[in-house]
Formats: structure tokens, C-alpha cells, sequence
């Protein structure tokens, strides 16, 4: 053994440990093993960060950006209400949700699909009378086997796609993964909605909501377009599945507090409505209705008052040109669009005054969506609340504009909300995008890394994805940990490392036996991702599986594609993939609930996965 040999296997030795460990994040582990191999010579450091330009890289953080965008736009929303049964039993509901998570996970982000499917998950519990915990972990665990079945579902399969140009042999196909994948997606989700679920410890979660804002009581308008036309109030209020309460309805200029609920719907209409800020999405959606000041503030300006357009032109006169060219701009709305919950403080200058009195458009160009009053309920037209120390604003526009409203008038910014107001048009545009990509990718049209960074650069000029949310789509320690990973796992094989450690594994535990190592190289991997993140168990393991298969002198293409498999198999642990992680809270897991589940599952995966290897990539 070399000194080079020593040393790589010492630095992978120490970066195995720190992610065990889980004292510092897997980026920051990474990229202290890059540094340390380029300090000891086993990297050039010319070429230290070429891996922030490697295809794989860049694909996943071009795929990130396309599930936001299907997010956000309200595509995902759509398919959902399609998808789901309403009033289906245990059974069915989970099947239903599963399927739904696992097809998401082989288009875009795995994660992304189940932190959308998540709320979602928490209300089907509710109504099927179980736990949170015993919908969240198969709804999990089908993610991340709805990941395996193509080269964009999981950063892993990237990575083996990668190695496998590396080696000379070319990159897999979009649907290569789908040989095994499916059936061993299959064959788990299967297990996991007819029997799995049963075997989830029955936790309750310590605090499920999180953050809790209250009710909202916002205005939505009943579009043409809209299923709500000619239907009642209550058979509007049955629609939605969301805790609604119609509060009140503006008809022909007519305002009714409390009208009765046989009476009938028509176009133009305006309903007052009580709803969480989680389920206004889903309000807006479901029926086809739009926010109210949302859509107000498209049409051809807001009649003021005459005492409000005097006012505003005294303010004007006092104004220099340069700030009554950023009022303009404000009020034409230019930049990007947020949505941001404000806190009124105590003493405020909006404290009496309505979003009217304070030319809250015209001033600022910004939109009062909806408002939250613990314990109290104002019939009165939205722009008309006289607003208290105490409310919550819920506030669309761009970000610079509404912090300069709340420092101006006294309020203190909240996150930002995730809250997705549908968009037919935006929805489609995302939706076609995403196909397209996939398509160029998968028939071989332009290389996977070249398809989405098109999608991606389509996808900001029509602004399906804002220019600006574009950056924070990308999980950006994830990407840090493979552009580091990747020069690591060359110097693997570049100082014959990876040769070194298949010829043991072959000679002391395969044998020699070609199946034997390809059942080791998967099960080695399964165990790896459920310690350590699986996209840095899929760096490191592959060049020991090409390894495996040149001393076996067979095909590495199994070999890679059980690394591709293994990783996309962390069921034991909460660690092992973020989804695990995610679900760990909201369903009250304990770190060892997840065996109950998670060993049968990787059991029935190997079962299923070895001989179909065999048989879709003959060694």
C-alpha cells in the first residue's frame, strides 16, 4: 500500500466518521475532505473545484429549480386534486398519496415532493383517524423509491450517471434506471400501503403546527372561469375540504354579512372568507376562485376617494422627483412578487387606519391579501378594516417595497409565506417546461446538465420561477457536498485506492463471485446511506464498484446501477435522507422507530433488485 493509499483512505476514513458523527453539516465535512486531499497533493488544486462544473452538478441544481417552479405555480396543486380520493377509505387514501409522491419524485426533487405532499398528509391523518406519523413514513419512503426510477429523481442516480462518462462508457438514458427502479419502486410501495403502515409506532407529535398564525379572513372573487358560478354558498363551503367559513358575500355592489346559504353564486360576486393561511392555496385552487386585491390591483387602477387623491397630491408636492419615481415604480409593481406576513406593533401609525386611508397600492404598489385578528371578525370590505396594534397583514409585492411599508409604519416582517396562488397559465408554462427538458434529455436530444439548464433559463423569462426565488430553489449544501465529493472520489481511483479496497472485498468476502460482489457492493451501499447522506454514499462507493467490476473483468453497469439502487434505499435511520429527517418532528418519531418499518422494506428491496440486475444488466 502507497503513501497515497494511506493517506485518501485516512481523509475518507475521517470524512466517514464526521458524517456519522452529524456534528457539522455534510457540505461543510465535504469540503473540509477536498481541502484536506488538495493539502496533501492528492488533488491538484487547479483542479480543486472542478467539480461545481461537473453535469451532474448542474443538473441537480437545474432540477430543483423546475420542481419550484411546478410548485409554485400550482401545477402540482392541480394534480393533487386530481389524484386524491376525497372520501376514500385508509387503504386507498395512503395508495393514492404514495403513488402521488413517488411519480412526483421521479420528475423533480424527491424532497421537494414531500415537503409539498407533507400538509397534505397531516389532513388525510386527521380524517383517516390516525397518526400523523403512520401517513408521513410511507408517504417518505415512497419518495424516495419514486427517486430511483429515473436519472433526475435523486441526486445519486446523477452521480452514478457521471462516473459511469467517467469510465468512458457514456451516460445512462433518462429511463435506463426504470429497469430495476420501477419494480423495486413497486414492489415497495406495495408493501408499504397494504401492510408497511401498520408496522409505523403510533407517535404524537410534540408540536405539529409549528409557527401558528390564526384564521385569516381574506376576499375572493368568483371569476368567470370559475366551477363556483350557479353553485350555493354551502355547496361552495362542502368544496372545500380546508377549515373555510364563508363569513360574508358582495353581490352587485350589495354587501351581506351572514347570508343564507341557499343562496346561488354568480360571476363578478366577492365572498369573505375565514381560512388558515396553509389552506388559501388550496380555497383558491379547488374552485377556481382569485384573491381579491390580487386581482383588483391588475385592473385599470383603484378608484380613490376624492379626500384620498387630495391627500395624495399633497404628498406628491412635498416629494422630490426621485422619490415620486420610486413610488411609481412600486405602485407599477416592477421586480419580484413575495408574499410576507407583518406584525402590528404596538403604537403604529396604521393603528385606526385602513389599507384605503394609506394609499397602501397607490403609496406603496403593494396588496393587503388577507388579515388575521385573534378573536375577532370585521364584516366590512377588506380595504376598509380599520387596522389594530396586534393584526397580522398578510402582503403581496415586492420585497424591498413591503419592508419599507413596515418600517415606515411601525410592523415587524415575518418569514415569507410559501403559499402558492394558482395560475392556470404559469402552471401550464411549468408544466411544459419540465416536459420538454425531460423529453430533450431522455431521447437524447442534448445532454440531461444542457435540457434543464434550458428549462431553467425558460423558465425565469416567463417568470414561471422569478429571477429572484431562482437562487433559493437550490439546496446549495447539497450541491457544495457534490461538487467537493467529486475530486475526492477521483483521487480514489487516480492513486488506485478504489482498486485496492475491491480486490479485499472480493477476495475476503465475495470470494471471486461476480453475483456475490454485486450483493455486496448493494448491501455495503444500503448501509452506508442509511449512516451517511446518500449523494455522498453514492460518491464514494462508485469508484469501488467500477473497481469490483474491472478485477471481476464483467460490466460495471450492474455494479453502478446497485450503488444507484443502495443509495435510494435509507430507510433505518432519520439521517440517512433528508425525507426521513423531515418527518422525524411532525410525526414523533423516535431514532429507532424507523426499523420497524425500514428493515422488512430494504429486505424486500434486495430481494427484488438482485435478480432483476441480473437480469436487466448481465454481468
Amino acid at each position: 500500500m502507497t503513501n497515497d493509499q494511506l493517506l485518501i483512505l485516512a481523509i475518507l476514513a475521517a470524512t466517514i466518521a464526521m458524517f456519522l458523527w452529524g456534528r457539522w453539516r455534510h457540505d461543510m465535512v465535504a469540503a473540509g475532505a477536498l481541502l484536506a486531499t488538495v493539502m496533501v497533493g492528492l488533488v491538484d488544486p487547479a483542479e480543486a473545484f472542478a467539480g461545481f462544473s461537473h453535469p451532474a452538478v448542474i443538473t441537480v441544481a437545474c432540477v430543483l429549480v423546475l420542481s419550484r417552479g411546478l410548485q409554485s405555480s400550482g401545477a402540482v396543486d392541480a394534480l393533487i386534486r386530481i389524484v386524491l380520493p376525497a372520501k376514500a377509505g385508509v387503504t386507498l387514501s395512503i395508495t393514492s398519496l404514495v403513488a402521488l409522491g413517488a411519480l412526483l419524485s421521479g420528475f423533480m426533487n424527491n424532497v421537494g415532493a414531500m415537503a409539498l405532499l407533507m400538509p397534505v398528509a397531516i389532513q388525510l391523518s386527521r380524517r383517516l383517524e390516525l397518526t400523523p406519523g403512520q401517513v408521513l413514513m410511507p408517504l417518505a419512503y415512497g419518495t424516495i423509491l419514486g427517486g430511483m426510477t429515473t436519472l433526475i429523481g435523486t441526486p445519486p442516480n446523477l452521480i452514478v450517471s457521471g462516473f459511469r462518462v467517467q469510465s468512458g462508457a457514456g451516460s445512462f438514458a433518462m429511463f435506463d434506471f426504470s429497469r430495476v427502479g420501477l419494480a423495486v419502486a413497486g414492489g415497495g410501495i406495495l408493501f408499504v400501503v397494504l401492510l408497511g403502515w401498520r408496522l409505523v409506532p403510533k407517535r404524537q407529535p410534540a408540536d405539529l403546527e409549528g409557527f401558528e398564525s390564526g384564521a385569516y379572513i381574506t376576499e375572493v372573487r368568483v371569476t368567470d372561469e370559475s366551477k363556483a358560478v350557479g353553485m350555493t354558498l354551502r355547496e361552495i363551503e362542502g368544496a372545500l375540504e380546508e377549515d373555510v367559513q364563508i363569513l360574508g358575500l358582495a353581490q352587485q355592489g350589495v354587501r351581506l354579512t351572514a347570508p343564507h346559504l341557499g343562496r346561488r353564486v354568480r360571476a363578478g360576486d366577492i365572498l369573505m372568507i375565514e381560512a388558515e393561511a396553509e389552506g388559501l392555496s388550496g380555497v383558491l385552487s379547488t374552485l377556481g376562485l382569485q384573491l381579491e386585491e390580487a386581482v383588483a390591483s391588475t385592473e385599470a387602477g383603484e378608484e380613490e376617494k376624492p379626500e384620498e387623491g387630495k391627500a395624495l397630491a399633497e404628498e406628491r408636492a412635498g416629494k422630490t422627483d426621485l422619490e415620486q419615481a420610486k413610488d411609481e415604480d412600486n405602485a407599477a409593481g416592477s421586480g419580484d412578487i413575495v408574499l410576507m406576513e407583518l406584525a402590528v406593533l404596538p403604537g403604529s401609525s396604521l393603528s385606526g387606519r385602513s389599507a384605503s386611508d394609506i394609499l397602501l397600492r397607490t403609496r406603496y404598489g403593494l396588496n393587503l391579501l388577507a388579515l388575521s385578528r385573534e378573536g375577532q371578525r370585521s364584516m366590512k370590505r377588506l380595504r376598509s378594516v380599520a387596522i389594530q396594534s396586534g393584526d397580522l397583514l398578510l402582503m403581496q409585492g415586492p420585497p424591498e417595497a413591503i419592508l419599507e411599508f413596515a418600517a415606515d409604519n411601525g410592523c415587524v416582517p415575518l418569514a415569507e409565506r410559501e403559499l402558492r396562488i394558482p395560475d392556470k397559465r404559469k402552471a401550464w408554462e411549468a408544466t411544459v417546461i419540465m416536459a420538454l427538458a425531460v423529453g430533450a434529455a431522455a431521447f437524447g436530444l442534448l445532454p440531461a446538465a444542457i435540457a434543464f439548464a434550458g428549462g431553467v433559463l425558460a423558465s425565469m423569462v416567463l417568470r414561471t420561477v422569478p429571477p429572484r426565488a431562482v437562487y433559493e430553489a437550490i439546496d446549495w449544501p447539497v450541491i457544495v457536498l457534490l461538487a467537493a465529493l467529486i475530486p475526492v472520489a477521483e483521487a480514489m481511483a487516480s492513486t488506485g485506492t478504489a482498486d485496492l479496497i475491491a480486490r479485499f472485498m472480493l477476495e475476503r468476502v465475495a470470494q471471486g463471485h461476480a453475483v456475490a460482489g454485486l450483493a455486496l457492493i448493494l448491501l455495503v451501499t444500503m448501509f452506508l446511506s442509511d449512516l451517511m447522506n446518500n449523494a455522498a454514499t453514492a460518491a464514494v462507493m462508485c469508484p469501488v464498484a467500477i473497481g469490483t467490476a474491472a478485477a471481476l473483468e464483467v460490466s460495471a453497469d450492474s455494479f453502478l446501477m446497485a450503488v444507484a439502487i443502495g443509495a435510494s434505499c435509507a430507510f433505518l435511520t432519520p439521517i440517512g435522507h433528508q425525507n426521513n429527517t423531515l418527518i422525524l418532528g411532525p410525526g414523533g418519531f423516535r431514532f429507532g422507530d424507523y426499523w420497524r418499518l425500514g428493515v422488512p422494506l430494504e429486505m424486500l428491496v434486495v430481494a427484488i433488485a438482485l435478480p432483476l440486475l441480473l437480469l436487466a444488466w448481465p454481468l
